[in-house]
């Protein structure tokens, strides 16, 4: 038997060659910490100094640069062999404009960028050049021109990296110099899986920024990603937590709500959001709630939501403008929205109508100025918006156009008086009691102040 051989699969001898490369890491390990450990002086022997802090070494060798870029396996174990040269900072130049008093123009100016092979190595996904590194002794937390490696592994995202880092020991909170952990980088659909190593392995799910207290939910709400949301919300993130500015995670969501093409997602972390807790009128940022983000934006079915769950069509923010003010001034923006359903929503809502004056932001769609011309009881004089009508929309939509002039400062009708006046009496709860109202649908749907074309 002593003469026999056996052969090995693909996978034993792989299993080996890692157990044989962690053996390493625990022999290196243990030499180090035996060689930084203090030993005790003997009596009557004078203490020696304290070595001072091992100065960084810098490589700006393009060669060793190009190797670690390509993820050039061979050229990268050649290269950094031991622990001093894993830890060396590389140090690149870059060109970029500034402004030159003196000469009074706009120069190029070098800029020196500081970086770690195992910074790159994480950031591009090269997993064996990573592993090598590390098992060489690069330190798996420096923070190096501003990041860890663990940040770049995150914000690629290279999950497979990440846990290479984190199976090395790095810390998943570590900040970058702009107080920034890990988490706070997984901003792309397809970091979930970064997301998921982070906190598997001890990621503060909670943990703000440094200067803005920006958490990882505030960033996946603000990004509109759904499954992180749902992630964090599942490792007990606090949908009330604010940021230094007073931003919750949904008035993040509300204010990033901007192209119609992504309404679809924000609405559904605001739903999560909304089921976790989270206040729809809470104030933010220049005093904005949600709900003047999502008019502003012009957001009909966000808009819904929130006032379905309870928030207030009524209040102001910090420069007084109400929600209706916001949906106004997103009429011609998202007249493409219907922006006359957020409109009718805040009305129904116990929104009051909008000043005259106001409604030169809505006359050039027509929906929107009949929607809002029919919550008055009168028509109030054309001249503050007429002339902001262009020629070729009035020649398009002459006969609603004529209406509203001819009616200006006239009686309405009586059908449309007993409207306005049932409407006022339900006010806030004009969109859950209409439909209630023992009357035909027709009168039901002339309540709810529907767009027919005329003013009448």
């Amino acid at each position: 038997m002593a003469h026999e051989t056996f052969a090995f699969s693909s996978s034993a001898l792989r299993s080996l060659r890692l157990q044989r490369e962690l053996l390493e890491r625990e022999d290196r390990r243990r030499a180090l910490a035996r060689a930084s450990a203090p030993r005790r002086p003997l009596p009557g022997t004078p203490r020696a100094p304290p070595s001072p802090p091992r100065r960084r070494q810098f490589c700006r060798d393009p060669a060793v640069h190009n190797a670690l870029y390509a993820g050039d396996l061979p050229r990268v174990q050649n290269i950094f062999r031991d622990e001093a040269t894993a830890n060396l900072v590389l140090e690149m130049v870059s060109e970029e404009l500034v402004w030159s008093p003196d000469q009074g123009l706009w120069v190029l100016s070098p800029r020196p960028q500081h970086t770690s092979a195992l910074r790159i190595a994480a950031a591009r996904g090269y997993e064996d050049c990573a592993r090598h590194l590390l098992l060489r002794g690069a330190a798996v937390d420096a923070v190096v021109g501003g990041r860890a490696p663990l940040h770049d592994s995150a914000a690629a995202p290279h999950p497979n990296c990440a846990r290479l880092l984190l199976a090395f020991g790095a810390d998943p909170n570590v900040l970058s110099a702009d107080g920034s952990a890990p988490l706070h980088l997984c901003t792309a659909p397809h970091s979930l899986r970064c997301a998921e190593l982070l906190l598997a392995h001890g990621a503060q799910v909670n943990l703000g920024t440094r200067e803005r207290q920006v958490t990882a939910l505030h960033v996946a709400a603000r990004q509109g990603l759904v499954a992180h949301v749902e992630l964090y919300l599942h490792h007990g993130a606090d949908p009330s937590q604010r940021t230094h500015q007073g931003e919750t995670p949904l008035n993040a969501a509300a204010a990033a709500a901007e192209r119609p093409e992504d309404a679809e997602r924000f609405l559904l972390v605001a739903e999560r959001l909304l089921e976790a807790g989270a206040d729809p009128g809470a104030a933010g940022r220049k005093g904005h709630t949600p709900l003047h983000n999502a008019c502003a934006n012009g957001h009909p079915a966000l808009a819904w939501l929130l006032l379905r769950h309870g928030a207030d069509a009524t209040v102001p923010n910090s420069a007084g403008d109400t929600p209706m003010d916001c949906a106004l001034h997103a009429v011609l923006e998202y007249r493409e929205q219907r922006p006359e359903e957020i409109i009718a929503l805040l009305l129904d809502h116990g929104a009051l109508p909008a000043h005259p004056k106001m409604l030169r932001l809505c006359c050039q769609h027509p929906p929107a100025l009949e929607v809002m011309l029919n919550a008055y009881d009168r028509v109030p004089p054309a001249e503050g918006w007429v002339e902001a009508v262009p020629p070729e929309l009035w020649e398009e939509h002459q006969e609603f156009y004529a209406s509203a002039v001819r009616m200006a400062g006239q009686p309405r009708r009586l059908q449309h008086l007993a409207r306005v006046a049932i409407r006022r009496h339900l006010g806030a709860r004009c969109h859950a009691a209409v439909p209630k109202l023992a009357l035909p649908p027709s009168l039901r749907r002339y309540l709810q102040l529907p767009v027919e074309g005329l003013i009448s």
